[in-house]
């Protein structure tokens, strides 16, 4: 297939429309048949209920061209059961596993003339989201639902592409324990919102938040999971409250099976951050950015940016992803 005429390499994150979409309805207590549609708008009572308290909850992932010219996804079951997980959080009805991936492959074959290249450093994103749409005045769920999809393609998530980042750490909470910090859902990237402005006026490229119940503990930043390295040993937070990034565990196995490393797993207190030889965020959109330095109210501690262990790491898993590292069984999913 003849792919767009669009200037790969020069991509930033961004929307831009493509053909096709995916769009299944839940009304009377069942899901309809869902399909695609060239229809990018949406039309709603102003009194929707994800317009009145945010009953919507999403996801994110891409599609790639192989270097032998296949084009894949990366593990969209685990994106599925994300998204199943956060629809019961939030009293939604669950979109069932199996058509979401069959929904993710219906709207990346519709829109195969927009996967980039490869080697172009692009990818094609996928958003797809949930949302409560029938009218709601009182605090309750919605009855009923409409589940898309749509694709865009993009470039690297940070400007600039591969550079090391500065963080602060964050005077405001993402999460509560108990609350809603597990979950994908839009109110949890709404709170961010604020944080993240400030954040970039100030100089900074995120946020690094810790833990809301005794500010002792790293969690994740306003859209990534955190990942340390200390030696041969690669340690990543764990935390009720930080979403379980698809990513993050893609590159604890990597670490284990590929690499040799030792992997832990755990609860990183603030006050030793300091002990870490190189840092980073991963994360669907970012797959991973090196952390060059971390701002705690001041003190500086710095990193070795794209350190060998994770130039290494990211070299294997993007590896994996565009086909030129045998992957693990399931984690690649062909689409043509």
């Amino acid at each position: 297939m003849e792919k767009k005429n669009i200037d790969w390499s020069n991509l930033g994150f961004g929307y831009i429309q493509t053909d096709m979409r995916y769009v299944s309805n839940f009304k009377d207590g069942a899901w309809d048949e869902g399909g695609l549609t060239d229809k990018a708008t949406i039309e709603m009572s102003e009194c929707a209920c994800v317009l009145q308290y945010a009953q919507t909850c999403f996801e994110g992932m891409k599609a790639y061209t192989t270097e032998d010219g296949k084009i894949v996804c990366f593990r969209p079951d685990l994106n599925a059961a994300r998204m199943a997980d956060s629809c019961r959080q939030m009293k939604m009805p669950v979109f069932p596993e199996e058509k979401f991936v069959e929904a993710v492959i219906e709207t990346v074959r519709a829109n195969a003339a927009w996967v980039p290249p490869y080697g172009s450093g692009a990818t094609l994103y996928l958003r797809p989201f949930m949302f409560g749409y029938d009218s709601v005045i009182g605090v309750k769920p919605a009855n009923e639902y409409q589940f898309r999809i749509f694709a865009t393609p993009v470039g690297p998530y940070f400007k600039g592409g591969i550079k090391p980042l500065t963080l602060r750490i964050s005077d405001l909470d993402r999460a509560a324990p108990r609350g809603t910090g597990h979950i994908k859902a839009g109110l949890n990237y709404a709170m961010s919102l604020y944080n993240i402005v400030d954040a970039h006026e100030q100089g900074f490229d995120e946020n690094l938040y810790v833990d809301s119940a005794t500010r002792t503990h790293i969690e994740e930043t306003g859209g990534a999971n955190i990942i340390f390295v200390k030696g041969n040993t690669l340690v990543t937070p764990k935390s009720g409250t930080i979403l379980p990034s698809i990513t993050r565990r893609s590159i604890v196995q990597v670490a284990k099976d590929y690499l040799g490393m030792e992997v832990e797993e755990r609860e990183i207190r603030l006050d030793e951050i300091d002990q870490f030889e190189e840092a980073g965020l991963c994360g669907t959109a970012a797959v991973i950015s090196p952390i060059g330095k971390i701002v705690d109210h001041g003190k500086e501690i710095t990193y070795a940016g794209m350190g060998p262990k994770i130039q290494k790491l990211y070299d294997t898993l993007t590896g994996i992803q565009m086909g030129r590292i045998e992957a693990p069984e399931g984690w690649i999913q062909v689409i043509e």
